[in-house]
């Protein structure tokens, strides 16, 4: 039987949803429109009325970070999850096929995966320009090659397991040996992997915006959000503070998550729980 998860990664996985229900009800439960403007309410610091203060527009900074919250979880779930499905599907072809189609698939993602992520993010998002399409495909293309490589080695070892010889051995071609037998066993891998991939391609959503390649104004990210409070930091600390506690929140939260499943998926864990 399994072990539960450690009350840490329960907490934290409760502290996620409840950011992720935010996010969805941002319209609902939001006290004011996130690009909504008043002159005269500029640089206000926490109050009843603004919970975490205004910016230089005037914008409520705990709608805008509300709204914020959709944008940066939604490219954080969606882009791991696409290179989820592609890495997943790679690694697996890769390692089942063997001999030289492994050989040179590999050496693919070994030549991806020597270019510095950052670098090759910001070479796509100059190549494209700004926008959410092109935060995907730059994030997605930093993220399939780390699943791939993780994939590849699992099933190297499941490949050799005896249900996969006797599949092999009644009949069953590649395809329904990798979709019947083998990828069903890869869910607990996947789980922990996309719980440490989320945070990380929140991280660089956050971090394109902070430098100015991200989201485009008047739309929020809390790396946008991060990025506008900088430049007031040492007048108005509110600015930054708020964002930037989202996102170590998050991040946190998700990588405490990620400890508990790869314990709770872990064999080896489980044993020695037993013992």
């Amino acid at each position: 039987m399994n072990s539960p998860l450690p009350a840490m990664s329960r907490l934290s996985a409760w502290y996620l949803f409840g950011i992720a229900l935010c996010a969805l009800l941002a319209p609902w439960i939001s006290p004011f429109e996130y690009d909504a403007q008043d002159t005269a309410q500029t640089l206000l610091g926490p109050s009843f009325s603004h919970w975490m203060g205004t910016d230089t527009l005037g914008r409520d900074l705990f709608s805008r970070l509300l709204y914020g919250a959709r944008v940066s979880l939604f490219i954080g779930v969606v882009t791991t999850a696409i290179a989820l499905v592609i890495g997943t599907a790679y690694g697996a072809v890769s390692a089942y096929a063997g001999g030289r189609t492994d050989h040179w698939m590999m050496r693919f993602v070994d030549v991806v995966f020597s270019l510095p992520d950052l670098l090759l993010i910001i070479l796509i998002m100059v190549v494209m320009g700004k926008g959410v399409l092109s935060i995907f495909i730059a994030l997605t293309m930093v993220s399939w090659v780390t699943v791939a490589r993780l994939v590849r080695g699992e099933v190297l070892k499941i490949k050799e397991y005896q249900y996969v010889t006797a599949a092999r051995a009644l009949g069953a071609g590649p395809a329904r040996i990798l979709w019947k037998e083998i990828l069903p066993n890869l869910h607990g891998i996947l789980l922990v992997t996309l719980s440490f991939r989320i945070p990380s391609a929140i991280l660089s959503e956050s971090t394109l915006s902070f430098i100015g390649l991200g989201i485009a104004p008047p739309a929020s990210s809390w790396g946008t959000l991060a990025n506008e409070g900088w430049q007031a930091l040492r007048f108005y600390p509110h600015l930054i503070l708020f964002p930037s506690l989202a996102i170590f929140m998050t991040i946190l939260a998700f990588n405490f998550l990620g400890d508990g499943l790869r314990d709770h998926y872990d064999p080896r864990k489980r044993q020695t729980n037993r013992q």
